[in-house]
């Protein structure tokens, strides 16, 4: 909806800058190209791009209290402001305006920190109340709406929605953070407790972080998790009708805004009962944007095709080329950090096709974390009943054995290739799918790395994240600890960061219907059966889509953005790729060893090797370091 950026001097009401926050907010203009604001004070200052989605020609921000004590500025959308407004106004608040905004404002000085219970919605705001001279900022949930800060040399903090409007203070120290580049050469995105740049952090989602001048920087404090300890016992019936209210009650509450609004429509499970439930509520058809592909192995438009049809809805389609590398650079511009989910470039395509009609898009993401539709938890929950039965004393040196014997064979059809299913199984649950997550495995990177950069590391290692993550998850069975992580690690930092720099570029908004927290907590009471059963996953889900969905709809395998990008590396794109080993920032980095990398690279040209992911890795990471670092 908006991007934000502010500056807070901790130590002491120092002058501030105006037009240095206002260049902070300028290079943020995509997020919001409908109005820009500005407050300052002494030793704070507030600044705002505006993208008007609800009380399109009031809600200016920074918006203040009418005493001037509390200033606020705000990026997101909050789907319950109406009732949580009428509970204000009974407690004795009044209002100057129609949107969601200024009951943010009000909560907080009604509620304080207790407001963000009372939000519905996806926001990342900041609060400067003057009568204790601190700041506030907040995330929602989820991490849908991003933010960063970072504490600068002159004693202040700064923050902004992007990278690049901290990028845009001088400040600010650009050294590169080495454990990052671990990570995203492991998970093929920088995780949310990390940064590109040392030094600068992104708040958690569902933290948030209270500064008070003269005191220091305090750590963010949790204000909501997802539970997975707990079980209902409700009969299946119930739990599927629980599940439709629930889905209905996320679609419709995304369906208020004061401008045109539709959906993306890929025909799949997920994006076909989010517009099932719009044509439900709609009066008028909804606007729906499909992107398809000029190779048919690629191309999901005729079951698009089939569910906008059946809904009777203002269909837009578009057929790109599987070679549509073109928007590489703009996309790479638009994340900042390093961005490895080639998925990015088609959801770009389909954001853009979106704006030309709508302003507003429902997407269907977060239905595959909440119930489980992953691939991978099919093989988590398989391995773990391995793992229930032989114990590590076991598993160790038979798996381990078989795994270092059997061939390779990526190239076979999937029930063939056991090498890595046998060397998961020699590890404890939560190293293996730590394991499975990772773009790049723990030995190919160390392979590439030079010694000086492996000492850099101090020991980091990426999937060490992931293994905290599951063995402190609230959970009850492996599963449970798997689907947590992901929420907590995968989710904000690959799908949602991906959708929310694909659409901010083309100042698109998107609602996440199916990651509606309440929904999120039923999902997290299912019982296992209840979200994986034979080679289903989502299983209640479908179950209870099944009045509203055709069968081949719900049960067709998953398909997904695929990018032919192994193809690209030995066509169009193979010169970058050769250029990688010399003449670029990753050969001067001294971090790589080159002759590994070029190895690689003539492996994958010649066709001897698929490495097309590395490749993918190794040039967008080229490029970050070129815009960040210079």
């Amino acid at each position: 909806m908006c991007g934000i950026a502010g500056l807070f001097h901790l130590d002491a009401p120092k002058p501030i800058d105006v037009a240095l926050l206002k260049r902070m907010t300028d290079v943020q203009a995509h997020r919001g190209p409908d109005g820009a604001g500005v407050w300052s004070a002494p030793g704070v200052v507030l600044g705002h791009r505006r993208l008007s989605i609800i009380d399109v020609a009031g809600s200016p921000q920074p918006m203040a209290t009418a005493d001037d004590a509390l200033h606020i500025t705000y990026n997101g959308d909050i789907y319950n402001y109406r009732e949580v407004r009428e509970e204000l106004r009974a407690l004795g608040h009044a209002f100057q305006t129609q949107g969601d905004t200024e009951v943010i404002l009000l909560g907080y000085r009604q509620w304080g920190a207790g407001v963000l219970a009372k939000l519905n919605g996806i926001f990342a705001f900041a609060i400067h109340d003057a009568r204790d001279n601190s700041l506030f900022l907040a995330r929602d949930r989820l991490g849908v709406k991003p933010l960063h800060y970072a504490a600068l040399d002159d004693g202040s903090i700064a923050f902004a929605s992007e990278l690049k409007g901290l990028l845009a203070h001088p400040g600010l120290r650009r050294t590169v953070s080495h454990t990052a580049i671990e990570d995203y050469l492991a998970l093929g995105y920088v995780p949310d407790d990390a940064c590109f740049v040392a030094g600068v952090s992104k708040l958690a989602a569902g933290h948030y972080l209270h500064l008070q001048r003269g005191k220091p920087v305090p750590q963010p404090q949790l204000w909501w998790d997802v539970d997975f300890s707990r079980r209902t016992i409700a009969p299946q019936a119930d739990l599927e009708a629980e599940l439709l209210h629930h889905l209905r009650e996320g679609v419709t509450s995304r369906m208020v805004a004061d401008v045109p609004l539709g959906a993306f429509l890929s025909g799949g499970v997920d994006s076909s009962a989010v517009v099932a439930l719009m044509a439900q509520a709609s009066g008028a058809p909804v606007q729906t944007c499909t992107i398809g592909f000029d190779t048919a192995g690629l191309d999901e438009t005729r079951w698009a095709d089939n569910i906008a049809h059946q809904f009777n809805t203002a269909h837009h389609s578009r057929i790109v080329s599987v070679d549509d590398f073109a928007a590489i650079d703009m996309l790479s511009a638009a994340f900042d950090e390093p961005f490895a989910d080639a998925s990015a470039l088609p959801t770009y395509r389909v954001c853009q096709l979106a704006r030309e009609s709508v302003t507003v898009a429902l997407s269907g993401d977060g239905a595959d974390e909440a119930f489980a539709g992953y691939r991978r938890y099919r093989f988590q929950k398989a391995e773990e009943r391995v793992r229930g039965v032989l114990p590590a004393a076991v598993r160790k040196p038979v798996f381990g054995t078989l795994a270092r014997y059997y061939p390779k064979a990526d190239w076979a059809p999937q029930r063939f290739r056991a090498k890595a299913t046998f060397a998961e199984l020699a590890l404890s649950g939560e190293e293996a799918y730590a394991r499975a997550v990772s773009v790049l495995a723990p030995e190919l990177r160390s392979s590439l790395y030079t010694d000086d950069f492996a000492r850099q590391l101090q020991g980091h290692r990426a999937e060490d994240r992931y293994i905290a993550a599951m063995r402190a998850a609230p959970a009850a069975e492996p599963l449970d600890r798997a689907q947590y992580a992901d929420m907590k690690i995968w989710l904000p930092g690959d799908i949602l960061t991906k959708v929310d720099r694909a659409s901010m570029a083309v100042s698109l908004m998107t609602h996440d219907p199916l990651l509606d927290y309440r929904l999120i907590e039923f999902a997290a009471t299912l019982p296992v059966n209840m979200r994986i059963r034979g080679s289903q996953g989502k299983w209640l889900m479908k179950k209870a889509l099944e009045p509203l969905l055709p069968h081949d709809t719900l049960y067709r395998p998953k398909m997904g953005f695929v990018t032919p990008i192994s193809a690209w590396f030995r066509g169009a794109l193979a010169a970058e790729a050769r250029a990688l080993t010399n003449r670029s920032r990753l050969a001067d980095s001294g971090w790589f060893r080159m002759d590994v990398l070029g190895a690689m690279i003539a492996d994958h040209s010649q066709g001897l090797a698929d490495h097309g992911r590395l490749i993918w890795q190794m040039l967008m990471l080229e490029k970050a370091l070129g815009r960040v670092f210079g």
